[in-house]
Protein backbone atom coordinates (compact mmCIF):
# COMPACT_ATOMS: atom_id res chain seq x y z
CA UNK A 1 0.00 0.00 0.00
CA UNK A 2 1.16 3.28 -1.14
CA UNK A 3 1.15 5.71 2.32
CA UNK A 4 0.79 8.64 0.30
CA UNK A 5 -1.57 7.58 -2.11
CA UNK A 6 -4.15 4.75 -0.48
CA UNK A 7 -6.50 4.98 -3.61
CA UNK A 8 -4.23 3.03 -5.68
CA UNK A 9 -4.98 0.11 -3.72
CA UNK A 10 -7.81 0.76 -1.54
CA UNK A 11 -10.32 2.53 -4.32
CA UNK A 12 -12.10 1.14 -7.37
CA UNK A 13 -9.17 0.57 -9.96
CA UNK A 14 -11.60 1.44 -12.57
CA UNK A 15 -12.30 5.31 -11.16
CA UNK A 16 -10.94 8.33 -13.11
CA UNK A 17 -7.72 9.46 -11.71
CA UNK A 18 -5.76 11.06 -14.45
CA UNK A 19 -6.81 13.01 -17.80
CA UNK A 20 -4.84 15.09 -19.91
CA UNK A 21 -6.62 16.24 -23.37
CA UNK A 22 -8.21 13.16 -24.73
CA UNK A 23 -5.82 10.69 -22.73
CA UNK A 24 -6.83 9.26 -19.01
CA UNK A 25 -6.10 7.25 -17.07
CA UNK A 26 -7.72 5.17 -14.13
CA UNK A 27 -6.55 4.17 -10.85
CA UNK A 28 -6.14 0.79 -11.92
CA UNK A 29 -3.78 1.53 -14.86
CA UNK A 30 -1.86 4.44 -13.26
CA UNK A 31 -1.12 2.14 -10.15
CA UNK A 32 0.03 -0.40 -13.09
CA UNK A 33 1.99 2.56 -15.05
CA UNK A 34 3.62 4.11 -12.17
CA UNK A 35 4.35 0.68 -10.43
CA UNK A 36 5.82 -0.59 -13.70
CA UNK A 37 8.32 2.32 -14.11
CA UNK A 38 8.80 2.38 -10.06
CA UNK A 39 10.38 -0.99 -10.84
CA UNK A 40 13.15 0.29 -13.16
CA UNK A 41 14.04 3.25 -11.09
CA UNK A 42 14.17 1.99 -7.61
CA UNK A 43 17.48 2.83 -5.76
CA UNK A 44 17.93 4.94 -8.66
CA UNK A 45 19.59 7.80 -6.11
CA UNK A 46 17.40 11.21 -7.61
CA UNK A 47 15.92 11.00 -11.06
CA UNK A 48 15.26 14.32 -13.34
CA UNK A 49 12.01 14.87 -14.65
CA UNK A 50 11.45 16.46 -17.58
CA UNK A 51 8.15 18.56 -16.33
CA UNK A 52 5.56 19.63 -19.83
CA UNK A 53 2.32 19.54 -19.26
CA UNK A 54 1.31 15.76 -20.12
CA UNK A 55 0.08 12.59 -18.67
CA UNK A 56 3.94 11.36 -18.86
CA UNK A 57 4.91 13.77 -15.64
CA UNK A 58 2.42 12.97 -13.58
CA UNK A 59 3.11 9.01 -13.78
CA UNK A 60 6.81 9.63 -13.28
CA UNK A 61 6.63 11.85 -10.41
CA UNK A 62 4.09 9.46 -8.92
CA UNK A 63 6.82 5.91 -9.68
CA UNK A 64 9.33 7.95 -8.18
CA UNK A 65 7.46 8.36 -4.87
CA UNK A 66 6.57 5.21 -4.86
CA UNK A 67 10.05 4.07 -5.67
CA UNK A 68 10.71 6.39 -2.81
CA UNK A 69 13.09 7.68 -4.76
CA UNK A 70 13.66 11.80 -5.12
CA UNK A 71 11.92 13.83 -8.04
CA UNK A 72 14.14 16.82 -9.37
CA UNK A 73 11.41 18.55 -11.66
CA UNK A 74 12.35 20.13 -14.59
CA UNK A 75 11.13 23.67 -15.68
CA UNK A 76 10.97 22.67 -20.19
CA UNK A 77 11.31 25.98 -20.51
CA UNK A 78 14.30 26.72 -18.44
CA UNK A 79 17.85 28.50 -20.14
CA UNK A 80 21.08 26.15 -20.69
CA UNK A 81 22.66 27.85 -17.69
CA UNK A 82 20.06 27.92 -15.28
CA UNK A 83 19.46 24.03 -16.41
CA UNK A 84 23.44 23.37 -15.91
CA UNK A 85 23.45 24.68 -12.66
CA UNK A 86 20.43 22.85 -11.77
CA UNK A 87 21.74 19.13 -13.08
CA UNK A 88 25.16 20.00 -11.49
CA UNK A 89 23.91 20.44 -8.25
CA UNK A 90 21.24 18.02 -8.12
CA UNK A 91 23.17 15.43 -9.96
CA UNK A 92 20.50 13.40 -10.99
CA UNK A 93 21.23 9.82 -12.17
CA UNK A 94 18.92 9.79 -14.83
CA UNK A 95 15.63 11.66 -16.62
CA UNK A 96 12.41 10.44 -17.16
CA UNK A 97 10.75 11.98 -20.04
CA UNK A 98 7.54 11.19 -22.37
CA UNK A 99 8.58 9.09 -25.79
CA UNK A 100 9.26 11.32 -28.06
CA UNK A 101 10.39 14.75 -26.23
CA UNK A 102 13.25 16.47 -27.60
CA UNK A 103 15.36 17.33 -24.58
CA UNK A 104 18.57 19.63 -24.43
CA UNK A 105 21.82 19.09 -24.78
CA UNK A 106 22.24 19.65 -21.20
CA UNK A 107 20.27 16.36 -20.88
CA UNK A 108 22.00 13.98 -23.25
CA UNK A 109 24.51 12.74 -21.38
CA UNK A 110 21.98 11.53 -18.93
CA UNK A 111 20.69 7.90 -19.28
CA UNK A 112 17.04 8.36 -20.39
CA UNK A 113 14.19 6.44 -19.10
CA UNK A 114 11.01 6.96 -22.01
CA UNK A 115 7.30 7.28 -19.64
CA UNK A 116 5.33 3.93 -21.01
CA UNK A 117 1.85 5.00 -19.52
CA UNK A 118 0.58 1.56 -20.87
CA UNK A 119 3.45 -0.06 -18.93
CA UNK A 120 2.01 -2.88 -15.91
CA UNK A 121 4.27 -3.70 -13.28
CA UNK A 122 3.12 -4.65 -9.31
CA UNK A 123 3.19 -1.64 -6.96
CA UNK A 124 6.31 -1.68 -4.47
CA UNK A 125 6.29 -1.93 -1.00
CA UNK A 126 6.54 1.19 0.35
CA UNK A 127 9.60 1.50 2.99
CA UNK A 128 10.15 5.09 2.64
CA UNK A 129 9.56 7.17 6.12
CA UNK A 130 8.14 10.38 6.25
CA UNK A 131 11.10 12.34 6.87
CA UNK A 132 12.79 10.61 3.42
CA UNK A 133 13.16 13.60 0.50
CA UNK A 134 10.20 13.21 -1.91
CA UNK A 135 10.79 16.12 -4.08
CA UNK A 136 13.58 18.64 -5.16
CA UNK A 137 12.37 21.72 -6.63
CA UNK A 138 14.26 24.67 -7.36
CA UNK A 139 13.05 28.28 -6.37
CA UNK A 140 13.08 30.84 -8.77
CA UNK A 141 16.62 32.42 -8.29
CA UNK A 142 15.56 36.14 -8.29
CA UNK A 143 18.55 36.90 -5.72
CA UNK A 144 21.12 33.96 -7.25
CA UNK A 145 21.41 30.90 -8.96
CA UNK A 146 18.94 28.96 -8.00
CA UNK A 147 18.39 26.78 -4.77
CA UNK A 148 17.13 22.73 -4.83
CA UNK A 149 14.64 23.15 -1.91
CA UNK A 150 14.34 19.26 -0.61
CA UNK A 151 10.57 18.53 0.26
CA UNK A 152 10.14 15.61 2.30
CA UNK A 153 7.24 13.03 2.12
CA UNK A 154 5.74 14.70 5.13
CA UNK A 155 5.55 18.03 4.33
CA UNK A 156 3.67 16.85 0.84
CA UNK A 157 1.01 14.40 2.86
CA UNK A 158 0.59 17.23 5.49
CA UNK A 159 -0.04 20.22 2.94
CA UNK A 160 -2.16 18.21 0.95
CA UNK A 161 -4.34 16.85 4.09
CA UNK A 162 -4.51 20.54 5.82
CA UNK A 163 -6.21 21.74 2.36
CA UNK A 164 -8.49 18.75 2.31
CA UNK A 165 -9.57 20.25 5.52
CA UNK A 166 -9.92 23.98 4.69
CA UNK A 167 -11.63 23.47 1.42
CA UNK A 168 -13.83 20.11 2.28
CA UNK A 169 -11.72 18.42 -0.53
CA UNK A 170 -12.97 14.58 -1.29
CA UNK A 171 -12.31 12.14 -3.66
CA UNK A 172 -16.22 13.17 -5.24
CA UNK A 173 -13.95 16.09 -6.41
CA UNK A 174 -12.65 16.43 -9.93
CA UNK A 175 -10.17 19.63 -10.33
CA UNK A 176 -9.50 21.28 -13.69
CA UNK A 177 -6.25 23.44 -13.93
CA UNK A 178 -3.62 24.30 -16.89
CA UNK A 179 -0.68 25.37 -14.78
CA UNK A 180 3.16 24.14 -15.10
CA UNK A 181 4.07 20.69 -13.44
CA UNK A 182 7.36 22.14 -12.30
CA UNK A 183 6.18 23.92 -9.62
CA UNK A 184 4.46 22.65 -6.45
CA UNK A 185 1.11 24.63 -7.19
CA UNK A 186 0.31 22.80 -10.35
CA UNK A 187 2.22 19.02 -9.23
CA UNK A 188 1.79 19.15 -5.42
CA UNK A 189 -1.63 20.65 -4.76
CA UNK A 190 -2.76 20.21 -8.77
CA UNK A 191 -1.74 16.45 -9.42
CA UNK A 192 -1.27 15.26 -6.02
CA UNK A 193 -3.28 16.55 -4.26
CA UNK A 194 -6.29 14.38 -5.85
CA UNK A 195 -4.55 11.41 -6.35
CA UNK A 196 -3.82 11.45 -2.33
CA UNK A 197 -7.93 11.96 -1.67
CA UNK A 198 -8.84 9.31 -4.57
CA UNK A 199 -10.39 12.03 -6.64
CA UNK A 200 -9.65 12.64 -10.52
CA UNK A 201 -7.77 15.74 -12.24
CA UNK A 202 -8.55 17.27 -15.60
CA UNK A 203 -5.65 18.81 -16.67
CA UNK A 204 -6.15 21.28 -19.57
CA UNK A 205 -2.25 20.54 -21.08
CA UNK A 206 -2.60 24.67 -21.99
CA UNK A 207 -5.07 27.35 -20.01
CA UNK A 208 -8.04 28.22 -21.75
CA UNK A 209 -10.75 29.73 -21.15
CA UNK A 210 -13.11 27.43 -23.41
CA UNK A 211 -11.48 24.85 -21.77
CA UNK A 212 -12.36 25.75 -18.32
CA UNK A 213 -15.99 26.19 -19.29
CA UNK A 214 -16.22 22.92 -20.61
CA UNK A 215 -14.67 21.11 -18.12
CA UNK A 216 -16.39 22.80 -15.13
CA UNK A 217 -19.61 22.26 -17.44
CA UNK A 218 -19.06 18.47 -17.78
CA UNK A 219 -18.88 17.19 -14.15
CA UNK A 220 -15.18 18.89 -12.82
CA UNK A 221 -16.08 20.73 -9.22
CA UNK A 222 -12.86 22.51 -8.59
CA UNK A 223 -10.65 25.26 -10.58
CA UNK A 224 -6.64 25.64 -9.55
CA UNK A 225 -5.37 28.90 -11.45
CA UNK A 226 -2.77 31.75 -11.20
CA UNK A 227 -3.76 35.19 -11.32
CA UNK A 228 -3.10 36.01 -14.39
CA UNK A 229 -5.67 32.81 -15.53
CA UNK A 230 -8.45 34.50 -13.49
CA UNK A 231 -8.04 38.36 -14.76
CA UNK A 232 -8.63 36.10 -18.53
CA UNK A 233 -11.33 34.84 -16.90
CA UNK A 234 -12.85 38.01 -15.68
CA UNK A 235 -12.07 39.71 -19.10
CA UNK A 236 -13.80 37.10 -20.91
CA UNK A 237 -16.99 36.45 -19.07
CA UNK A 238 -19.09 39.33 -19.88
CA UNK A 239 -19.10 38.15 -23.55
CA UNK A 240 -19.19 34.36 -22.47
CA UNK A 241 -22.31 33.53 -20.97
CA UNK A 242 -21.37 29.74 -20.96
CA UNK A 243 -18.08 30.47 -18.87
CA UNK A 244 -20.33 32.48 -16.36
CA UNK A 245 -22.81 29.83 -16.04
CA UNK A 246 -19.76 26.76 -15.85
CA UNK A 247 -17.98 28.58 -12.82
CA UNK A 248 -21.12 28.99 -11.31
CA UNK A 249 -21.36 25.32 -10.88
CA UNK A 250 -17.99 24.90 -9.31
CA UNK A 251 -17.67 23.84 -5.56
CA UNK A 252 -14.65 25.75 -5.14
CA UNK A 253 -12.52 28.62 -7.17
CA UNK A 254 -9.10 28.63 -5.78
CA UNK A 255 -5.84 31.00 -6.76
CA UNK A 256 -2.56 31.09 -5.86
CA UNK A 257 1.22 31.46 -6.34
CA UNK A 258 0.67 35.37 -6.19
CA UNK A 259 -2.42 38.13 -5.15
CA UNK A 260 -5.36 37.81 -7.05
CA UNK A 261 -6.36 41.88 -7.64
CA UNK A 262 -9.75 42.70 -6.07
CA UNK A 263 -10.91 44.26 -9.35
CA UNK A 264 -10.99 40.56 -10.93
CA UNK A 265 -12.72 38.98 -7.88
CA UNK A 266 -15.08 41.46 -7.76
CA UNK A 267 -15.66 41.14 -11.50
CA UNK A 268 -15.98 37.35 -10.98
CA UNK A 269 -18.08 36.88 -8.35
CA UNK A 270 -20.38 39.62 -10.31
CA UNK A 271 -20.40 37.48 -13.37
CA UNK A 272 -21.03 33.85 -11.66
CA UNK A 273 -22.09 34.32 -8.10
CA UNK A 274 -18.97 32.59 -6.92
CA UNK A 275 -16.12 33.73 -4.83
CA UNK A 276 -12.52 32.59 -5.72
CA UNK A 277 -10.19 31.72 -2.28
CA UNK A 278 -6.69 32.69 -1.89
CA UNK A 279 -3.77 30.63 -0.57
CA UNK A 280 -0.41 31.02 -0.01
CA UNK A 281 2.35 29.20 0.05
CA UNK A 282 5.81 28.41 -1.10
CA UNK A 283 8.31 26.31 -2.48
CA UNK A 284 9.81 25.94 1.04
CA UNK A 285 7.06 25.83 3.06
CA UNK A 286 3.72 24.26 0.50
CA UNK A 287 0.78 25.78 1.87
CA UNK A 288 0.41 28.09 4.75
CA UNK A 289 -2.64 29.41 4.40
CA UNK A 290 -5.89 29.87 2.98
CA UNK A 291 -9.53 30.85 2.94
CA UNK A 292 -11.61 28.04 4.54
CA UNK A 293 -14.41 26.98 1.82
CA UNK A 294 -17.06 27.12 4.68
CA UNK A 295 -15.33 30.70 5.65
CA UNK A 296 -15.25 34.03 4.74
CA UNK A 297 -13.89 34.53 1.23
CA UNK A 298 -12.75 38.14 1.34
CA UNK A 299 -11.17 39.88 -0.88
CA UNK A 300 -7.60 40.86 -0.71
CA UNK A 301 -6.62 38.11 2.18
CA UNK A 302 -5.36 34.42 2.27
CA UNK A 303 -7.74 33.31 4.92
CA UNK A 304 -6.03 31.77 7.98
CA UNK A 305 -3.11 29.67 8.98
CA UNK A 306 -3.79 25.52 7.86
CA UNK A 307 -4.38 22.84 10.38
CA UNK A 308 -0.66 22.00 11.97
CA UNK A 309 0.75 25.26 10.68
CA UNK A 310 2.39 28.00 13.07
CA UNK A 311 2.37 31.82 11.79
CA UNK A 312 3.66 34.67 13.41
CA UNK A 313 4.50 38.41 12.13
CA UNK A 314 7.43 39.98 13.40
CA UNK A 315 9.88 43.34 13.13
CA UNK A 316 13.19 43.95 11.95
CA UNK A 317 14.70 43.20 15.19
CA UNK A 318 12.86 40.03 15.85
CA UNK A 319 10.25 40.89 17.77
CA UNK A 320 6.89 39.73 17.52
CA UNK A 321 4.16 41.66 16.72
CA UNK A 322 0.91 40.64 18.28
CA UNK A 323 -1.54 43.35 16.81
CA UNK A 324 -4.47 42.02 14.82
CA UNK A 325 -5.16 45.75 13.73
CA UNK A 326 -5.08 45.54 9.95
CA UNK A 327 -2.07 47.98 9.59
CA UNK A 328 0.80 47.00 11.71
CA UNK A 329 2.91 44.96 8.88
CA UNK A 330 5.83 42.47 9.62
CA UNK A 331 7.65 39.34 7.46
CA UNK A 332 5.78 36.13 7.71
CA UNK A 333 7.69 33.25 9.73
CA UNK A 334 6.03 29.84 9.70
CA UNK A 335 6.85 26.93 11.62
CA UNK A 336 4.95 23.16 10.91
CA UNK A 337 5.47 20.08 9.01
CA UNK A 338 4.57 21.31 5.94
CA UNK A 339 8.41 22.56 5.94
CA UNK A 340 11.16 21.34 3.50
CA UNK A 341 14.64 20.44 5.04
CA UNK A 342 17.01 22.13 3.72
CA UNK A 343 18.76 23.96 0.63
CA UNK A 344 20.69 20.76 -1.29
CA UNK A 345 24.37 21.05 -1.24
CA UNK A 346 23.62 24.72 0.79
CA UNK A 347 23.90 24.41 4.43
CA UNK A 348 24.91 28.33 4.81
CA UNK A 349 21.55 29.54 3.15
CA UNK A 350 19.83 26.71 4.81
CA UNK A 351 20.76 28.05 8.36
CA UNK A 352 19.97 31.28 6.93
CA UNK A 353 16.39 30.67 6.28
CA UNK A 354 15.53 30.01 9.30
CA UNK A 355 15.53 31.77 13.08
CA UNK A 356 17.54 30.12 16.44
CA UNK A 357 13.75 28.74 17.34
CA UNK A 358 13.00 26.86 14.00
CA UNK A 359 10.95 29.07 12.10
CA UNK A 360 11.57 29.33 8.47
CA UNK A 361 11.61 33.27 7.19
CA UNK A 362 9.11 33.45 4.31
CA UNK A 363 10.57 37.06 3.18
CA UNK A 364 6.96 38.09 2.73
CA UNK A 365 5.63 40.92 4.50
CA UNK A 366 2.04 40.91 5.68
CA UNK A 367 -0.88 42.43 8.30
CA UNK A 368 -3.61 40.35 10.10
CA UNK A 369 -6.75 41.73 10.40
CA UNK A 370 -9.01 41.66 13.83
CA UNK A 371 -10.24 38.19 12.51
CA UNK A 372 -6.69 36.68 12.54
CA UNK A 373 -7.09 36.37 8.66
CA UNK A 374 -3.59 37.27 6.73
CA UNK A 375 -2.95 40.11 4.37
CA UNK A 376 0.08 40.05 2.26
CA UNK A 377 1.37 43.20 1.07
CA UNK A 378 3.88 42.15 -0.76
CA UNK A 379 7.91 40.85 -0.43
CA UNK A 380 10.25 42.29 2.04
CA UNK A 381 12.95 42.82 -0.68
CA UNK A 382 10.98 44.55 -3.45
CA UNK A 383 7.36 45.19 -2.19
CA UNK A 384 8.07 46.86 1.61
CA UNK A 385 8.68 50.61 0.88
CA UNK A 386 9.87 52.84 3.91
CA UNK A 387 8.30 56.11 3.16
CA UNK A 388 8.12 59.22 5.23
CA UNK A 389 8.53 57.60 8.12
CA UNK A 390 5.93 54.72 7.23
CA UNK A 391 6.52 50.63 6.28
CA UNK A 392 3.97 50.34 3.11
CA UNK A 393 2.92 47.49 1.25
CA UNK A 394 3.40 47.59 -2.70
CA UNK A 395 0.22 45.21 -2.57
CA UNK A 396 -2.28 47.39 -1.35
CA UNK A 397 -1.57 50.07 -3.30
CA UNK A 398 -1.99 48.07 -6.56
CA UNK A 399 -5.10 46.75 -5.54
CA UNK A 400 -6.11 50.31 -5.51
CA UNK A 401 -4.51 51.49 -8.56
CA UNK A 402 -6.39 48.26 -10.53
CA UNK A 403 -9.71 49.69 -9.26
CA UNK A 404 -8.99 52.45 -11.46
CA UNK A 405 -11.30 52.17 -15.13
CA UNK A 406 -7.99 53.84 -16.72
CA UNK A 407 -5.44 50.93 -15.14
CA UNK A 408 -5.43 47.43 -16.83
CA UNK A 409 -2.36 46.05 -14.60
CA UNK A 410 0.05 47.35 -12.03
CA UNK A 411 2.95 47.52 -9.83
CA UNK A 412 4.54 49.08 -7.24
CA UNK A 413 7.92 49.77 -6.51
CA UNK A 414 10.14 52.26 -3.98
CA UNK A 415 12.98 54.09 -5.38
CA UNK A 416 15.41 57.06 -3.02
CA UNK A 417 14.33 59.71 -2.16
CA UNK A 418 16.49 62.64 -0.39
CA UNK A 419 13.48 63.61 1.37
CA UNK A 420 11.12 60.92 2.49
CA UNK A 421 13.68 58.03 2.33
CA UNK A 422 11.99 56.12 -0.15
CA UNK A 423 9.22 57.07 -2.94
CA UNK A 424 6.35 55.02 -4.33
CA UNK A 425 6.57 54.04 -8.00
CA UNK A 426 3.78 53.01 -10.28
CA UNK A 427 4.33 50.78 -13.43
CA UNK A 428 0.79 51.15 -14.94
CA UNK A 429 -0.34 49.12 -18.00
CA UNK A 430 -3.23 51.66 -19.82
CA UNK A 431 -6.55 50.53 -20.18
CA UNK A 432 -6.31 52.78 -23.26
CA UNK A 433 -2.92 53.25 -24.34
CA UNK A 434 -4.47 56.20 -26.41
CA UNK A 435 -5.54 58.39 -23.35
CA UNK A 436 -3.80 57.03 -20.33
CA UNK A 437 -4.69 58.33 -16.89
CA UNK A 438 -2.06 61.38 -15.52
CA UNK A 439 -0.05 60.75 -12.35
CA UNK A 440 -1.95 63.39 -10.59
CA UNK A 441 -5.13 61.00 -11.28
CA UNK A 442 -4.17 58.22 -10.14
CA UNK A 443 -2.18 59.49 -7.06
CA UNK A 444 -5.41 61.47 -5.91
CA UNK A 445 -7.43 58.21 -6.50
CA UNK A 446 -5.10 56.12 -4.14
CA UNK A 447 -5.28 58.94 -1.60
CA UNK A 448 -8.67 58.70 -1.58
CA UNK A 449 -8.86 54.72 -0.96
CA UNK A 450 -5.80 54.11 1.40
CA UNK A 451 -4.28 57.79 2.61
CA UNK A 452 -2.53 60.47 1.25
CA UNK A 453 1.16 58.94 1.87
CA UNK A 454 0.33 55.79 0.04
CA UNK A 455 -0.24 57.72 -3.04
CA UNK A 456 2.73 57.16 -6.16
CA UNK A 457 4.80 59.83 -6.39
CA UNK A 458 6.33 58.71 -9.61
CA UNK A 459 4.08 57.34 -12.74
CA UNK A 460 5.23 54.97 -15.51
CA UNK A 461 3.39 53.72 -18.52
CA UNK A 462 4.14 50.73 -19.83
CA UNK A 463 2.98 48.56 -22.35
CA UNK A 464 2.63 44.79 -20.42
CA UNK A 465 4.42 44.18 -16.98
CA UNK A 466 7.26 41.05 -16.91
CA UNK A 467 6.05 37.96 -15.76
CA UNK A 468 7.46 34.81 -15.00
CA UNK A 469 6.04 31.69 -16.14
CA UNK A 470 3.72 31.41 -12.58
CA UNK A 471 2.53 35.05 -13.74
CA UNK A 472 4.20 36.68 -10.88
CA UNK A 473 5.72 40.19 -12.17
CA UNK A 474 9.50 40.23 -11.87
CA UNK A 475 9.69 43.83 -10.13
CA UNK A 476 13.51 43.26 -9.87
CA UNK A 477 13.31 44.25 -13.70
CA UNK A 478 11.16 47.00 -13.08
CA UNK A 479 13.95 48.37 -11.00
CA UNK A 480 16.63 48.24 -13.09
CA UNK A 481 15.05 49.58 -16.04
Amino acid sequence: MSTLFPALTDGPPGRPALRFGERSLTYGELGAAAGALAGRIGGAGRVAVWATPVMETGVAVVAALLAGVPAVPLNPKSGEKELGHILSDSAPSLVLAAPGDDLPAALRGLERVDVDIRETGPLPEDRAGDGDPALVVYTSGTTGPPKGAVIPRRAVAATLDAVADAWQWTGDDVLVHGLPLFHVHGLVLGILGPLRRGGAVRHLGRFSTAGVAAELGSGATMLFGVPTMYHRIAETLPDDPELAKALGRARLLVSGSAALPVHDHERIAAATGRRVVERYGMTETLMNTSVRADGEPRAGTVGEPLPGVELRLVEDDGTQITAYDGESVGEIQVRGPNLFTEYLNRPDATAAAFTADGWFRTGDMAVRDPDGYVRIVGRKATDLIKSGGYKIGAGEIENALLEHPGVREAAVTGEPDPDLGERIVAWVVPADPQAPPTLEELAGHVARRLAPHKRPRVLHHLGALPRNDMGKIMKRTLRHD
